[in-house]
């Protein structure tokens, strides 16, 4: 079996899609043998125990290529690329691409990248007999001609689709896919281990703030600088005014280009209170947001991980997907537009949001033991679709 993504490159929430299929996999399928094509390897290798490929053969695939040879290596690369794909899809019976928003443009995107790659991957899967997975994934409309093609044929290709919420089905549909067998099911991280949120102690605690490093869409390219400083302006006037209400604030990331906006908020505001924390997973995340009395979060799975430790959370949306997760976990007022961030209206819905904290938490409560009980499901339909019935015999065998 072969798992494929953006894995190990810095994204804690792609990392943590793959922990909770690998658990799937060691729990109901032990003897699988499982490697995988990544972009980082090394780091996918060395913490989860797995042999890993370099996703692609140009080391500099995603740095802007200006000089001849860098535009002639990128061209090559494609080519090669092609060839690697197949030889590695051609070893595995079984190849998953775990959760992630492979079927989404909603940061910014060029065709020739992953799109790219995700489309080799399928079409090397049809063509050879390889069954491809791609397993709670995100999808949204794509306006791009070329991205859009790419990722329509993708979908087309694979064996096996299931998405993370309705809207990307949807999405899906209305970009020409048949999606009648296609199922939802929440985000995979919602399948991993989790402590529980305490409640507050009555004397205002800590707040996270997640923070991310926002430009904008896909769309957005001609005004991201634009975009930018207003995100970081918000946010800053946002942290500025929780310190001076004496509150301990907590900076969290979820990607590693998250640094520079954390650096930005500590030196705009100068004060012990705020503090930033440094999380290498998703388990280190659910740590720091169920000690948290609230967050306040813009990266999605900031808030998949405040909501699986049943912590209220306020979201900083930067697309359709994270009103969509909000609403379902029954949070659906606390969303705030972040290409719009304005410091005085977020305040006004955070002191909302602490005022009804109790009553929150048992609407978490109860809304995360439907997630799990659907994951459940989730991988028991993936052993259906993807496991022959040999192989699904013995594995009940062996819990038994």
């Amino acid at each position: 079996m072969g798992v494929f993504g953006l894995l190990g490159s810095g994204n804690l929430g792609n990392d943590g899609s793959l922990e909770a299929v690998l658990g799937y996999l060691r729990a109901e399928h032990p003897h699988a043998v499982v490697d995988a094509l990544c972009g980082g390897p090394e780091a996918v290798a060395a913490r989860f125990g797995i042999p890993a490929t370099r996703l692609h053969w140009n080391r500099g695939e995603y740095r802007t290529a200006s000089r001849a040879g860098a535009v002639a290596a990128k061209g090559l690369g494609k080519v090669v690329d092609a060839f690697r794909t197949a030889a590695w899809v051609r070893r595995h019976d079984v190849v998953i691409v775990p959760g992630m928003g492979v079927l989404e443009a909603t940061l910014p995107l060029r065709p020739w990248g992953f799109p790219y790659a995700l489309f080799l991957l399928c079409a090397s899967g049809r063509l050879l007999g390889t069954r491809v997975a791609l397993v709670s994934v995100g999808a949204a409309e794509i306006g791009s001609r070329p991205t859009r093609a790419l990722v329509r044929w993708s979908a087309r290709l694979a064996a096996y689709r299931s998405y993370r919420d309705e809207q990307s089905r949807d999405a899906m549909r209305a970009m020409g896919v048949d999606t009648a067998g296609d199922r939802v099911y929440p985000d995979l991280a919602f399948a991993l281990p989790a402590p529980r949120s305490e409640a507050p102690s009555g004397t205002p605690g800590t707040v996270c703030v997640g923070v991310m490093d926002f430009h904008g869409g896909n769309d957005d390219r001609s005004r991201a600088g634009e975009i930018h400083r207003r995100y970081l302006d918000g946010t800053v006037g946002f942290v500025r005014a929780l310190v001076e209400e004496g509150r301990p604030v907590r900076l969290l990331t979820g990607d590693e280009c998250d640094a520079s906006v954390v650096a930005a908020i500590l030196d705009a505001v100068d004060s012990p209170l705020v503090t930033a924390a440094g999380t290498a997973s998703l388990a280190d995340l659910m740590k720091e947001t169920a000690a948290a009395d609230t967050v306040v979060a813009a990266r999605y799975h900031n808030l998949v991980c405040a909501l699986k430790t049943g912590t209220p959370v306020l979201a900083v949306s930067y697309a359709a997907k994270s009103d969509a997760l909000m609403e379902r976990m029954g949070l659906g007022a606390y969303c705030h537009p972040a290409r719009e961030v304005d410091a005085g209206r977020l305040l006004g819905q955070f002191r909302e949001l602490e005022e009804r904290s109790a009553g929150l938490r048992r609407v978490l409560a109860e809304r995360n033991e439907d997630m799990a009980r659907q994951l459940r499901l989730q991988f028991d339909a993936l052993t259906k679709a993807l496991f022959p019935p040999t192989d699904r015999a013995q594995a009940l065998e062996e819990k038994s």
